[in-house]
């Protein structure tokens, strides 16, 4: 009876159930049908708006100004090959290809020089905005360009590029980074042009670094501690020859390098760091034809730092490579000239300490004279904010930047003298110039317009000419004068420094030993003698050298090799220099070994190297052991921070006896130079056991030494994955030819931060075959297939071609774009 009543209800139950699930079934049924539908319609819209907000690579277009039809073609990497009947057709459509691919990148870089990235990323660049309205280059900008003659080339083919761009911004997509930070599009002027090469030069110095680093030094420690970080080693330095046939207190010290790092770290672009270039005559070539090498050493990020493109027209052809915004290529070739740039390091950036009245402030003293300061009121605009307002002082010298470094807050005036804002500047000029240059005498014609940035112009022709030019405009001070330090104001009276003439300016022209290059070291002396400057080390340039005088049958092949040799004499002599000094009774059997290790190691960086890794850690103890008792920790990071440092390894390696040597944190005890090398060795051991464990055999570089290229907006963990390119394991390391560059710090890991922003072979043989890699690819719009093409080609240290045959173009063109008058 129970089970029969238990039967009913069940059944009873089973029936309901059932008959309420066909009933919202029946409701539900068109919901999902409605949800499936608004998926696929949203699915469609997003896959719609994506392709909308691609690069366009083929189809017609119009295109404003043109008087003609223009073609390009898009070769496999994206890599525009312009077709027109005119220059200045040519350059609007140059105009309009790059802002497709780059015009994020362009915004981003003219809005520097102006102060205007906080509107884009808010409070948190208001710092850096300060920085860089106080030097002045928005306002020399705005001044060149009003007094600019509108008959000049450069300026109308400038005008006729930035009219491309424009119409790209009113016609195109608009870049994905644009919706995500909610900024709109707004047209580009001359005045943007001149801000960005006005970054470029900034960019290129280091005594803004420096400078006020060591005057720290020379105050709070005294002449014996500089001496010691300045002097040049007894043995004769790898200089560039020179040769040319046609003319035989305490705050201060260590604190305003901290605030420098701390101002420049939120900006969303690469700085530039050095470069190595080298041109081989005929002579020592295997086919008699001259060889062209250049891989220009900047900050890494994405997208790449330059943008290819091949203009040909009836009579001018150029391959070359342009930064964001500027429209004549700072790199570049053709069937006739090469050319390429690496950075001179010369200083251009002197800071002087002002004497003020004491009964009115507002008076700086020149000689006997009282001169009154200039204010400057200027305004930035953040995001999510109200504008702020700031003031600054200004002397007949440049800005007084106290207020924009804080370490220098609390004493006198000091104003920064910067070359590039000083004089006439015809950069815009120079480099149309040079980018039509047809022989040796016309180029240096160009290069003599070049004021600042200071750089090393290489250049090599199908007529077997080779030569170097180390393009500045330089200044002799009074010899009492060091410019390393903060220099009294007060003797800045007319005539204390004197423009020395292009003439003065280290070059070389077809020497008789067969080839020009540079590595960013220190050129030979002049007539006006040694030209100071940030040099880097000698380590690329003695590679190089060596490299380069090892043979006579030089071909692209082993050019190709040698851009890529990660090798460093300097740092095998390092390891003899400090090993010896090692007390070996008190090692262990595998401290022992790996010390015998480190001594029959080729110093060849590779990802697989055991010793490379060793080797860092020891080095990076060996410095902080020696120099952060004396200079604390924000100062020893403001060494750091410095290309000084780069030099210091080598040095504090050779020098026997140095008061830095001495640990002033035991006053008890005076350490040798050998107790600081045995500790700092010791130390290295021990983080590299306790990170990798005790066996040797689980060592390797790769996993330490990596490069992520970082975009602007890549910080955002959600934006990361989709935005950045790696990471990957490379090999190379500092100051070896394949200059893989990284910041020495406490973590043991050695990301990569900069090295080669393109590597470029040029073959005057075989013209038409000339091979180059970019980092990551030719478009920073994140849709488009050129977005990162090239990342694992570069690094695993392959090429790709640069295309001039317009057979080999249309072989190779993927996409055709037309463009159109409108």
């Amino acid at each position: 009876m129970i089970y029969r009543i238990f039967f009913a209800i069940s059944w009873k139950a089973f029936i309901f159930n059932l008959a309420t699930d066909i009933f919202t079934l029946k409701l539900l049924r068109p919901i999902l049908k409605y949800f499936l539908i608004l998926l696929l319609l949203l699915f469609a819209a997003g896959y719609l708006f994506v392709q909308h907000l691609k690069p366009e690579y083929s189809g017609t277009r119009t295109l404003a100004g043109i008087t003609d039809s223009v073609r390009v073609d898009f070769d496999a990497y994206g890599i525009p090959h312009i077709f027109a009947g005119s220059e200045p057709d040519a350059m609007r459509a140059l105009g309009y290809v790059h802002a497709q691919d780059r015009l994020w990148q362009m915004e981003l870089i003219r809005r520097v020089g102006r102060g205007g990235l906080s509107e884009v990323f808010g409070s948190r660049t208001l710092e850096t905005d300060r920085f860089f309205l106080t030097l002045g280059i928005d306002d020399s900008s705005r001044e060149i360009v009003a007094g600019l003659d509108k008959s000049l080339p450069a300026r109308q083919l400038a005008e006729a590029y930035l009219e491309g761009v424009n119409d790209f911004i009113e016609q195109g997509p608009t870049p994905p980074e644009y919706y995500l930070v909610g900024l709109d599009k707004s047209p580009f002027t001359l005045v943007d042009v001149y801000n960005t090469i006005g970054y470029m030069a900034f960019s290129f110095a280091m005594a803004h670094k420096t400078d006020p680093f060591l005057t720290g030094v020379a105050e709070k420690l005294g002449p014996d501690y500089l001496r010691d970080l300045l002097a040049e080693p007894e043995s004769p330095t790898t200089r560039i020859p020179v040769y040319d046939v046609r003319d035989t207190s305490e705050s201060l010290a260590f604190s305003a390098g901290a605030d420098i790092r701390r101002i420049l770290e939120p900006l969303p672009l690469p700085m530039l760091e050095g470069s190595n270039s080298w041109v081989i005559g005929g002579a020592k070539t295997r086919s008699g034809k001259v060889l062209f090498a250049n891989d220009p050493h900047i900050g890494f990020a994405q997208p790449s730092v330059w943008y290819e493109a091949h203009i040909s027209l009836a009579d001018y052809e150029k391959y070359g490579y342009h930064m964001a915004g500027i429209p004549f290529p700072l790199l570049g070739h053709n069937r006739q000239v090469a050319y390429g740039l690496t950075m001179f390091e010369n200083d251009d950036i002197d800071f002087y300490q002002e004497t003020t009245d004491l009964s009115d402030s507002t008076r700086y003293q020149r000689g006997e004279e009282w001169v009154r300061f200039e204010k400057v009121e200027k305004e930035i605009r953040v995001k999510g904010g109200k504008p702020v307002h700031f003031s600054f002082l200004r002397s007949d010298l440049g800005p007084v930047v106290n207020e924009v470094i804080p370490a220098l807050s609390n004493r006198p005036p000091v104003s920064m003298n910067w070359t590039y804002t000083k004089g006439p500047n015809r950069v815009l000029e120079a480099l149309y110039g040079i980018s039509h240059a047809s022989d040796p005498e016309s180029f240096e014609e160009a290069v003599k317009l070049i004021h600042a940035p200071g750089l090393n112009v290489m250049y090599g022709d199908a007529q077997g000419n080779i030569g170097w030019w180390a393009a500045a405009r330089l200044y002799q001070l009074p010899d009492s004068v060091n410019t390393s330090t903060l220099i009294d104001g007060r003797e800045a009276v007319p005539g204390f420094s004197r423009e020395a003439g292009f003439d003065a300016n280290p070059k070389s022209i077809n020497p008789p030993w067969g080839y020009v290059y540079s590595a960013n070291n220190q050129p030979d002396s002049t007539s006006i003698g040694l030209i100071p400057g940030y040099y880097l080390p000698e380590n690329r340039a003695m590679r190089i050298e060596s490299l380069l005088e090892s043979r006579d049958d030089w071909d692209a092949a082993g050019v190709r090799d040698m851009i890529q040799d990660v090798q460093s004499p300097v740092v095998a002599t390092v390891i003899a220099d400090l090993s010896r000094l090692l007390d070996i009774r008190s090692l262990d059997d595998d401290q022992t070994e790996c010390v015998d290790a480190l001594n029959r190691w080729s110093a060849d960086f590779s990802v697989e190297s055991q010793e490379a890794l060793l080797y860092h850690r020891w080095v990076y103890h060996l410095l902080r052991r020696t120099f952060s008792d004396e200079l604390g920790e924000e100062g020893f990071n403001s060494l750091l921070g410095t290309h000084l440092v780069k030099k210091l390894v080598a040095k504090m390696a050779s020098l026997e006896h140095s008061v830095w040597w001495d640990d002033i944190s035991t006053p008890d005890t005076v350490e040798t130079k050998s107790e600081i090398v045995s500790k700092a060795f010791k130390e290295a051991m021990a983080s590299v056991r306790e990170d990798f464990g005790t066996d040797s055999d689980n060592w390797r570089w790769g996993p330490v030494h990596q490069l992520e290229f970082g975009h602007a907006l890549g910080s955002v963990p959600s934006l990361g994955w989709f935005l950045n390119v790696g990471p990957f394991e490379v090999p190379g390391t500092r100051e070896v030819i394949n200059n893989l560059a990284f910041n020495y710090d406490s973590s043991g890991r050695y990301p990569v931060t900069s090295g080669p922003s393109t590597r470029r072979v040029i073959d005057f043989s075989d013209i038409g075959n000339s091979m180059s890699i970019l980092p990551t690819g030719q478009s920073g719009n994140p849709f488009s297939p050129h977005y990162d093409d090239q990342a694992e080609l570069y690094t695993r240290g392959e090429f790709r071609p640069m295309l001039l045959d317009p057979e080999a173009i249309a072989g190779d063109a993927k996409n055709t774009l037309i463009l159109l008058p409108k």
